[in-house]
């Protein structure tokens, strides 16, 4: 946290720098120096590169940053990016009250990639209540307005989010509707400042008033289907999952915050100064100390201790993995110091046991997922336990994926360098989703859409880096805008570094290697010029030399696209075929519309959902001279087929795919067995046991292979009949899943439809 302004132009009677016990603020200039930016950006990228560290996040705060003028600013940001160039990746955001922002404070975070948060307490009731000027007029109209700006197209992508500070006292669904018709990328919950020496207002005597006034917003937020994230709700939910916290003031995790001052001093974090005066000093500076210095400070390692850090009571509390003792300030007490429980002890518990028991009860892990979205209702989840599923319970499946998926796009983004070109990549994006969201949406929904963004973040996780793939990014707004249209006319300059130009879902441009092209939509059609060639491409049309569409073949009641040029594709266990020939094409075209006529017939409650969730087809290369098919982990839509002989086997193949795309997406949102056990289990259909995860897919694949043989088997084919994966098998299968004891509540349930249906 880099404190670029001590001075503020609001006189929030709630803020922790000026209304609470440290008065340090007194003493400091007003504005930071160039000497301090300089030195401190030196001090940073000493530390980065002594550590190998692959990022650095730095927040420009205040007292009011934005008092500091537009040049402090890019003085700091200029700083920064000079001497972190060559080092590590940086990322720049900034903390404000909203009142100085314009157009010409967005379009120098534009040019740096300075995302912004904006505090803001709810509607103007609950924000006039605190957050006034010196005096005493309001200040939301210009904050909402200042909002307003981000929320524009062109700055979309630096709206960073919304922080309300809580007060109970205020309508908490008042307070997050207001909020969220703000459209924010995600809203914080603050709990307000207090220690054990200065304890927080609890009206009436109320135990948990903080927890009663978090649990209506989570409701709210919940009913709405969870519309925008909620940091402290998704933070808990993480926790009870084992994952990692996204806010200071819960879970183990250490903190790894320091704070640079105006005149350079070093001190732990700001909200320290709630506890006494100059409780957060550390006696340092950026011109004689180092960051490596600072960091064995005593009380910055008391914060990277985890739970060993916290006093006896917390340590042996079975909610210390997700509470983590609170946040560090509202521990404080004269008597004890920082050894205490936090001042909201009994908010923190209430609030996480209630999210805890929220949903369907069963293992840690369920009951996190349990938290998510509600996509599916219970007659959904009936269908599906029972092996099927129609095109509402499967679409309902593809609105999860389309969020998943999203997300995981934004977490590369995140990864990206903070230059010119991905902030123009991403700004397109985010424009092209306001004009035309369905074409944002085809293009996220393409199946190996998330492939691509779980290679990039496992990339990064791996090495450190190669999260950022801004010509993967620039593909992307590419197709959206070549599917947008007239809605949203725009060119995209798209890098094409492996030689060819993806175009998700749409098809593939062949370009040289290196070139960087410009893509641009055009009557029926699109325009693509590169330095050394232009094409002019017809959608309809296979005729311009160098591009590939993406072919479908339309048939009564489904339509599916045959994918082989998509360069993510190869997510099927099996190599992938090359591009079909206009002869095997046709092949192709003819077996599937005889085994969708098999699937029609035979298996009518399934074919809908199928022709609602199964999109695309990807041609794979035969492996040991066997038929090959089935869903990847990470593909939501698509079937990786060896084209077998015949729409009979064909239509098993398809079958038995749609059946795991099915079962998961699902476990992308519950959990059906306890993902710790890791027992094998016989298998009727392999020599040796088998992963109890693997014989859950395989049992609910092969119990719609079995009724489609059952129900289509011809007259005369008795062993048929008698193939492994038929009802008995299955049966079996679900009974030794049941008495595993490894299955959750919602897992029991599944495995008792499977044998349902097996029997019949």
């Amino acid at each position: 946290m880099l404190k670029l302004h001590s001075r503020c132009d609001l006189a929030c009677d709630h803020c922790y720098v000026y209304e609470h016990a440290d008065t340090s603020w007194k003493g400091r200039p007003r504005a930071a120096s160039g000497k301090v930016l300089r030195r401190a950006a030196e001090r940073i990228a000493e530390h980065a590169a002594a550590h190998g560290l692959h990022r650095v996040h730095v927040v420009f705060h205040g007292g009011e940053p934005l008092l500091a003028g537009p040049a402090r600013i890019r003085r700091a940001a200029e700083e920064l990016r000079l001497a972190l160039d060559g080092v590590c990746r940086l990322e720049l955001g900034i903390q404000t009250n909203g009142l100085q922002l314009s157009e010409r404070y967005c379009d120098l975070f534009d040019e740096f990639g300075i995302r912004v948060g904006v505090s803001l307490d709810g509607d103007k009731e609950a924000n006039d209540r605190h957050r006034r000027y010196a005096d005493g007029r309001s200040s939301y109209d210009r904050v909402v307005e200042a909002v307003g700006l981000l929320r524009q197209p062109r700055y979309r992508h630096l709206y960073g989010g919304l922080l309300c500070t809580i007060d109970v006292k205020n309508d908490p669904v008042t307070v997050y509707d207001a909020l969220a018709a703000l459209d924010p990328p995600r809203i914080d919950f603050l709990l307000p400042h207090a220690t054990h020496a200065e304890p927080p207002e609890r009206p009436d005597g109320a135990p948990a008033p903080y927890a009663d006034w978090l649990l209506t917003v989570h409701r709210r937020w919940v009913a709405r289907g969870r519309p925008v994230p909620v940091r402290v709700f998704d933070s808990v939910e993480r926790t009870l999952h084992g994952e990692s916290s996204l806010v200071e003031s819960l879970g183990v995790d250490p903190v790894d915050l320091a704070v640079i001052e105006t005149d350079g001093s070093f001190e732990q974090a700001d909200s320290l100064k709630v506890a006494f005066d100059g409780a957060p000093a550390t006696g340092m500076d950026v011109f004689a100390n180092s960051v490596d210095q600072v960091a064995a400070h005593p009380g910055l390692v008391a914060r990277t201790r985890g739970k060993a850090g916290l006093c006896e009571q917390c340590r042996s509390c079975e909610l210390v993995n997700s509470c983590g003792g609170g946040l560090y300030a509202h521990r404080y007490s004269r008597e004890n110091g920082f050894s205490n429980p936090s001042v909201f002890c009994p908010d923190l518990m209430k609030l996480i046991t209630a999210i805890r028991g929220h949903g369907t009860p069963g293992t840690q892990a369920e009951t996190a997922a349990a938290t998510r979205h509600t996509y599916l209702t219970e007659d959904q989840l009936d269908q599906l336990a029972a092996g099927r599923g129609d095109a509402d319970t499967v679409s309902a499946l593809a609105g999860a994926q389309l969020d998943i998926t999203r997300g995981l796009v934004v977490a590369v983004w995140e990864q990206a360098p903070r230059d010119a070109a991905s902030a123009a990549v991403w700004r397109l994006l985010a424009e092209a989703d306001a004009a035309a969201p369905d074409a944002v949406d085809a293009v996220m929904a393409h199946p190996y859409t998330r492939t691509w963004a779980r290679r990039r973040l496992e990339a990064a996780a791996r090495r450190g880096a190669g999260g950022a793939d801004t010509a993967g990014l620039a593909e992307f707004a590419a197709a959206a805008v070549l599917r947008a249209g007239d809605r949203y006319p725009a060119s995209v300059r798209v890098p094409a570094p492996r030689g060819h130009l993806r175009l998700p879902g749409l098809g593939r441009v062949v370009l040289g290697a290196g070139t960087l092209a410009e893509v641009a939509s055009a009557a029926d059609g699109f325009t693509v010029t590169a330095p050394h060639r232009s094409l002019r491409v017809h959608w309809d049309e296979e005729t311009a030399e160098g591009w590939q569409p993406v072919r479908r073949i339309a048939l009564p009641g489904w339509e599916v696209a045959m994918e082989d040029v998509d360069p993510w594709r190869d997510a099927h266990g099996s190599p992938v075929s090359p591009r079909q020939d206009a002869a095997l094409f046709a092949t192709w075209a003819e077996e599937l519309a005889g085994a969708w006529s098999l699937i029609a017939e035979g298996l009518p409650h399934h074919a809908p959902g199928l022709a609602a969730g199964l999109a695309t087809i990807t041609p794979l290369l035969p492996r040991h001279g066997g038929d090959v098919g089935g869903a990847a982990r990470h593909a939501f839509g698509a079937a990786g087929i060896v084209r077998p002989a015949g729409p009979r086997g064909l239509a098993l193949q398809l079958i038995r795919s749609f059946q795991e795309v099915k079962l998961r997406a699902l476990l992308d949102l519950h959990d059906l067995y306890d993902a710790e056990d890791t027992r094998l289990l016989p298998s009727p259909w392999h020599s040796g046991p088998r992963p109890l995860p693997d014989l859950f897919l395989e049992a609910y694949a092969r119990l719609g292979e079995g009724e489609f043989r059952a129900a289509t088997r011809p007259g005369g084919q008795e062993a048929d009949a008698r193939r492994p994966g038929t009802g008995r098998e299955v049966a079996d299968v679900a009974e030794r899943l049941l008495s595993s004891g490894s299955l959750t509540p919602l897992g029991e349930r599944f495995a008792r439809g499977m044998a349902g249906t097996a029997v019949r």
